[in-house]
């Protein structure tokens, strides 16, 4: 009997990822290719992630020392936002990756933020209540020891085009077909159906289902089947990226910094092999040329660097899935790389089609569930991102100016939620009630909330009661962040460790 076949159409660590998670899920009874075309480079718009890439990893079973020196890869505890303020003590915050470690200083930030939206002066910036910030300052590795009660939750810095390769290599090994060649042209039955796709030289590829990985192209979801697009450009502005590698630090640290600049911000994430430094802005006010001065001045790069410049599109589908084919990657969507959610995005939709795919569960109904859920996974990233440009606090330049003074329109969650917060409502119960909690956690927006400091003016602040001073100890916090840490190697040295499989 011949196995049903599926073809992703297109690689990158979309494709590849997908190769991975399909064979595994599905592989015994299918047969699943991936064409692409090796003429075609990768993206790569930022090279950090959310700890669902771990969670991947652990899904399709490859270990950190097996794919991380592979891919030049670093630990990742969080992300800190540099120069997003001017007010004084907010100039700088860190959003780290929330634990279930961080349970009880997480709701001692949400008691003193309320208190302090109250008027009463109690410290409401978040970096003392993470234990990710802690590490990330010490250049500390997040991995606990076996014996430690809780893991610490962390994301990864990796080399894109290394990590396609990477994962290319364990997809072919594992019985992924492959075929290098360039596909230009789609072929729809009667019914609407993808009946197969050729390539340059004439050739048909034929099969039942196929994966559209084709990037921002969309050959499949796009060109083909005509799915319209959304765009977020309305309410996330910047749309141009220029990139810089820099020489490795000689201890690499453990975070990312998200630095603002002039008509976007930069991003600045260790590797183990350079430092990549990317600038994302707004081609409305400013121009490639001038990006890329200020992006040199800031990384300290002289012209001998090369640079690389990139366009975005920043929006999604309208549908992921339609007919035979469920799009996946860029080609489904972007959201700039701020908060490093596109591998999130793209393994989330991966799953969400397998649990449906692998069990027959493939008609019209399913394909509206899976099509309305993906999308509200698309828009609340697409307003909790928004959140930072429209709470900002610069007003150097008129970018920043008009990001929070005309900004365009805000959802109705995104009022609901600022209205809470300014009424020192209940952000959490609001959140669960709006049902935006699942992209982000409370957590998650008291970071933000609170590091850009969102409250009121300190001059104005009165002092706190005996009672809200007793109720949250910061030098208990920082005594017991010490003694935790006493069980975390120095990141370099566990990255060592990793390379020659003795960690």
């Amino acid at each position: 009997m011949n196995k049903k076949k599926l073809i992703i159409v297109g690689g990158g660590t979309a494709g590849w990822m997908a190769a991975l998670m399909l064979q595994k899920a599905v592989g015994d009874s299918w047969s699943i290719e991936l064409i692409e075309s090796s003429k075609l480079g990768i993206i790569g718009v930022g090279e950090g992630s959310t700890p669902a890439l771990k969670s991947f990893f652990d899904e399709v079973g490859i270990p950190e020392y097996e794919w991380m020196p592979a891919c030049s890869a670093t630990y990742k505890t969080g992300i800190t936002f540099d120069r997003w303020s001017e007010k004084p003590g907010f100039e700088s915050y860190f959003h780290p990756f929330y634990s279930y470690f961080d349970r009880d200083h997480a709701k001692a930030l949400i008691h003193n933020s309320i208190v302090r939206r109250s008027g009463k002066n109690v410290h409401a910036h978040p970096n003392v209540f993470a234990y990710n910030h802690y590490l990330s300052e010490k250049k500390l590795c997040p991995v606990t020891p076996y014996h430690f009660p809780f893991e610490v939750q962390y994301g990864y810095h990796f080399d894109a085009g290394l990590l396609a390769q990477f994962l290319k290599q364990i997809a072919l090994a594992r019985g992924v077909a492959h075929r290098d060649t360039l596909i230009t042209d789609v072929t729809l039955n009667g019914i609407g159906n993808i009946s197969s796709v050729s390539d340059e030289m004439g050739e048909k590829f034929l099969a039942d289902w196929f994966v559209d990985c084709s990037g921002f192209a969309a050959l499949l979801i796009g060109d083909a089947l005509k799915t319209p697009f959304k765009s977020y450009a309305d309410t996330l502005w910047n749309d141009r990226a220029v990139t810089l590698a820099m020489p490795p630090e000689k201890e690499p640290s453990c975070e990312t910094v998200s630095t603002a600049l002039k008509s976007g911000w930069a991003w600045r994430i260790p590797l183990q092999s350079r430092v990549g430094y990317g600038y994302v802005y707004s081609s409305r006010y400013t121009s490639a040329e001038e990006a890329e001065a200020e992006l040199r001045e800031h990384a300290g790069a002289d012209t001998s660097v090369d640079a690389r410049h990139l366009s975005m599109k920043i929006g999604r589908r309208e549908l992921h899935w339609v007919k035979n084919c469920v799009a996946v990657g860029l080609s489904q969507g972007f959201i700039e790389p701020l908060e490093a959610t596109s591998l999130a995005l793209t393994q989330q939709t991966i799953s969400r089609f397998i649990n449906a795919f692998k069990y027959g569960n493939t008609d019209q109904g399913f394909r509206d569930i899976f099509n309305r859920s993906v999308n509200k996974s698309y828009d609340d990233v697409r307003d909790y991102i928004s959140v930072h440009f429209l709470i900002n606090g610069r007003s150097d330049t008129q970018y920043w100016v008009d990001n929070r003074e005309k900004p365009g329109p805000a959802s109705r969650e995104i009022s609901a939620v600022f209205n809470c917060w300014f009424d020192s409502g209940d952000l959490p119960g609001l959140l669960k009630h709006l049902k935006i909690d699942g992209a982000y956690s409370n957590h998650s927006w008291h970071y933000i909330l609170c590091g850009m400091g969102l409250f009121p003016d300190e001059t104005g602040l009165e002092l706190p009661s005996q009672e809200d001073i007793d109720k949250v100890n910061l030098e208990n916090f920082r005594e017991f962040f010490n003694r935790c840490a006493l069980n975390h190697q120095p990141h370099g040295e566990f990255l060592n460790g990793l390379s020659n499989n003795k960690t």
